[in-house]
């Protein structure tokens, strides 16, 4: 990993605040945890079960089946997805110096989505071998790979000469972004209406169809992302100086932009491959955290997974209990929840809210 020399400590240090911010988040989270497991449409309690496993009664099969097979899978992908969204904010925010920059920015959710349209719409027509292989996995793993290989050739566009240009990097992703939503387009045009259904759930975002095998496939990527994450934190905090002063103190800017792109990329490809779209996550929580405990990227990159976890799985409460026993997709409640809370940063921004 990339070994980076001591930066400055930014003004402004709230060190002592932000690791009890941590505390705070790690305890939620925790409380979160527990609800999740706890909550669902069958009936069956968490504490109920772990009392009579401890005094030695018989557990039912079913609520153990429940239990292990269904909600523990599905609060241990919120877990990995909402960390994941969040960090990778929190890194494309550092690299770009834009408090508003979301991983969106480098193409790997535009590249996932169109992978994912691919593997819905044109899976039926893959060689039996590659549907055998891959079977119910085809969606998540060309979803990944659009959202990779999209990163990659904007990567490769942006740089020059050894040196990449993070404002070349967001007008190719703005253009990057362009054309895979006209191929989508394409692509829902001439879908069926099963199809359709199916690119709208999946674009909508669920961790309904968490399972053991996904954790398997995708929680590698995203927990070896979210542990390359802080070994960023001095670079990004070297950064926010500008990339002349971050050269002259000697950090190596071009290693730190290769790792962080990188690490976004597999953080957020992962992370869309097996949720779907959702939105805000990335964008809202490293902004919040800014406001409450600075600009410091050793806590801030810390405390996003934290807290992105925690409203990740609030998120899927909410979404699993406002129309139960049926459930909204969580994109819905992430945008319902975060447009307002992006709308008051952008307000706040320019002066016009005092909150």
């Amino acid at each position: 990993m990339v070994a980076l020399a001591d930066t400055p400590v930014l003004a402004g240090d709230r060190s002592i605040r932000a690791r009890r911010v941590a505390f705070g988040l790690a305890g939620l989270l925790l409380l979160t945890s527990l609800l999740s497991l706890s909550h669902g449409a069958s009936g069956v309690r968490l504490d109920l079960v772990l009392q009579s496993w401890l005094v030695g009664h018989d557990v039912p099969a079913r609520d153990w089946l429940i239990l292990w097979e269904i909600r523990l899978p599905r609060m241990l992908t919120g877990v990995l997805v909402g960390a994941s969204l969040a960090v990778g904010g929190a890194v494309m925010q550092g690299l770009f110096r834009n408090p508003l920059a979301d991983p969106g920015l480098v193409g790997v959710g535009a590249g996932a989505g169109l992978g994912a349209v691919l593997a819905i719409v044109l899976g039926g027509q893959a060689p039996a071998w590659v549907a055998a292989w891959l079977g119910w996995n085809m969606v998540p793993v060309a979803a990944f790979m659009g959202g990779w290989l999209s990163t990659m050739v904007l990567y490769r566009v942006s740089t020059r000469a050894g040196r990449t240009s993070t404002a070349t990097m967001l007008l190719a992703g703005i253009a990057l972004g362009a054309l895979a939503g006209a191929a989508t387009g394409i692509l829902v045009y001439v879908a069926d209406d099963r199809q359709l259904r199916d690119l709208t759930f999946w674009g909508l975002g669920s961790l309904g169809g968490a399972s053991w095998p996904k954790i398997a496939a995708a929680g590698p990527v995203m927990l070896l992302a979210l542990l390359a994450a802080p070994f960023l934190a001095r670079g990004l905090n070297g950064l926010s100086l500008g990339e002349a002063a971050a050269h002259h103190i000697g950090l190596p800017v071009q290693r730190v932009k290769h790792v962080a792109i990188l690490t976004v990329a597999a953080a957020t490809g992962a992370a869309v491959a097996v949720s779907g779209g959702i939105g805000f996550i990335g964008i809202v929580v490293p902004h919040l955290l800014r406001l409450a405990t600075g600009p410091d990227h050793r806590y801030l990159l810390v405390n996003a997974a934290l807290l992105g976890a925690t409203l990740l799985l609030l998120a899927d409460l909410i979404a699993r209990s406002i129309i139960a026993p049926a459930e909204l997709p969580i994109g819905i409640v992430t945008a319902v929840i975060g447009a307002p809370v992006f709308l008051w940063i952008l307000l706040r921004r320019r002066g016009l809210v005092d909150l």
